[in-house]
C-alpha cells in the first residue's frame, strides 16, 4: 500500500526517514538487543537518548542557558492548569483569546484566579489575530497567554504582542519548529508535539529558570509542579519513552534540513504554492485575513456544504487524508507542517484545480 498525503492536523505526518529508521530500531536499538519501548528509563542507554534530544532542541531553537527544557506527559491540555498553577501569585492573569485552545486555556485558568480577556477576535469566528501593540495590560496580571498558532483557524502571531513587561506565556504546538524562535521574549512556550514534532503523548516545557519555584499554588499536584519535574530532569515518573526518542530523531532531521531557517523558507515555499491558488480560485477561499495567515494549518472552503462534503470524499479516494475541516469551522483544512514533502501541496492544488473545473 502506498503512503497517502496525509493533511492532519494532529496527530499529523512524520518525516519517512524518521519512521523507516524507528522501524530498523524496533527489535533492536543499536545493538542493545531491546526495544526503546522494552527499555528503563533510569539506563545509560535511554538518558544517551533524552539528553541528546534536549541538546539537539536546544540548538535548533537557540535556547539560552537560563531556560530549562522538560519532557512530560499529559499533552499541552494538561498546561493549561499547570501554567496558572506555578505563575498566578497575584492570582489574576490576562489572556488574548484567538481560537479554540486560548479561549479552553482561559476558561482552566479562571479556575484558580481572576482572568481578563484583554484582546480576542471571537467577533469574526476566530478569522484574525487582534492588534496586540498596545494591549491594556493589567496591572497585577502574572503573565499573558497566547496561542501562538491557532491550528483549527489557521491564524499565527506575526508580531510578539507587547506585554508591558508581564510574563509572556505562549502555546505553540501547531508550529513550533517552523521557523526560528526568539526564546528569550517568552517567560513560558510549551508545545504538544503531535503536530509538528512527533507522536502523542509528550508535552515540552521551555521555561525561564527563574519562573521554577516552590511558590506555586496550594493544593498544586506534585507531577503539575514545574519544580518537581525540573529538579528530576525530567525523570521524577516514567516518562513518555518512546515518544521522546521519535521527537529526538525528528530533531536530527530538522538539523540535516539545514535548521529552522531552512525549515521556515521551505514552508513558506509550500504555503505560498496553496494560499496562490486559492487566491485566484474561483469555487475555493481561504476563510483568514490575509496578514494573519498560518504557514501550518490553511482552511478553506467552496461556500456550499454539499459541495464540501464531495470535494473531502473525492480527495479522501484520490489519496489525500484528513482534509475536513474542524467542526467549528467546517469546509476543509489543510495541514502542511514541516513533514509535508511540497510536492505534497503541489498534489493537493492540481487535484483542487481538477475539481473546480468538473464541478464549475
Amino acid at each position: 500500500m502506498a503512503r497517502v498525503y496525509n493533511f492532519s492536523a494532529g496527530p499529523a505526518v512524520l518525516p519517512e526517514e524518521v519512521l523507516k529508521e524507528a522501524a530498523d530500531e524496533m527489535l533492536d536499538y543499536r545493538g542493545c538487543g531491546m526495544s526503546v519501548m522494552e527499555m528503563s528509563h533510569r539506563s545509560k542507554m535511554f538518558s544517551d537518548i533524552i539528553e541528546t534530544a534536549e541538546a539537539d532542541l536546544r540548538d535548533l531553537l537557540k535556547i539560552p542557558d537560563n531556560y530549562k527544557v522538560l519532557f512530560l506527559q499529559g499533552g499541552a491540555s494538561q498546561q493549561f492548569s499547570a501554567v496558572p498553577m506555578n505563575l498566578m501569585k497575584n492570582k489574576a492573569a490576562d489572556y488574548i483569546v484567538t481560537g479554540q485552545w486560548a479561549k479552553k486555556a482561559c476558561q482552566e485558568a479562571k479556575k484558580y484566579g481572576k482572568v481578563n480577556v484583554i484582546a480576542s477576535s471571537e467577533d469574526k469566528t476566530f478569522t484574525y489575530i487582534p492588534d496586540c501593540s498596545d494591549l491594556p495590560v493589567s496591572e497585577d496580571a502574572d503573565y499573558v497567554y497566547v496561542c501562538w498558532n491557532n491550528t483549527i483557524y489557521g491564524t499565527k502571531y506575526q508580531q510578539v504582542p507587547d506585554t508591558k513587561g508581564k510574563i509572556l506565556v505562549a502555546d505553540m504546538s501547531s508550529s513550533i519548529l517552523s521557523e526560528p524562535v526568539n526564546v528569550e521574549d517568552f517567560g513560558v512556550i510549551y508545545f504538544g508535539v503531535q503536530k509538528n514534532v512527533g507522536p502523542a503523548g509528550v508535552v515540552v516545557c521551555i521555561i525561564r529558570e527563574d519562573l521554577i519555584t516552590d511558590d506555586v499554588l496550594p493544593g498544586t499536584p506534585t507531577m503539575l509542579k514545574w519544580k518537581t519535574q525540573a529538579d528530576a530532569d525530567s525523570l521524577y515518573n516514567t516518562p513518555p519513552c518512546y515518544g521522546i526518542y521519535i521527537c529526538g530523531k525528528v530533531f536530527q532531521w530538522l538539523k540535516k534540513q539545514g535548521g529552522l531557517e531552512a525549515m521556515q523558507k521551505r514552508n513558506e515555499e509550500k504555503a505560498k504554492i496553496l494560499y496562490d491558488f486559492l487566491d485566484q480560485s474561483e469555487m475555493f477561499r481561504g476563510t483568514v485575513e490575509k496578514k494573519d495567515r498560518s504557514l501550518m494549518n490553511v482552511p478553506f472552503v467552496t461556500g456550499d456544504k454539499d459541495l464540501d462534503a464531495k470535494f473531502v470524499a473525492e480527495a479522501k479516494e484520490a489519496g489525500f487524508e484528513n482534509l475536513k475541516g474542524h467542526r467549528t469551522v467546517g469546509g476543509m483544512r489543510a495541514s502542511i507542517y514541516n513533514a509535508m514533502p511540497k510536492e505534497g501541496v503541489e498534489k493537493l492544488v492540481e487535484f483542487m484545480k481538477k475539481f473546480e473545473e468538473e464541478n464549475k
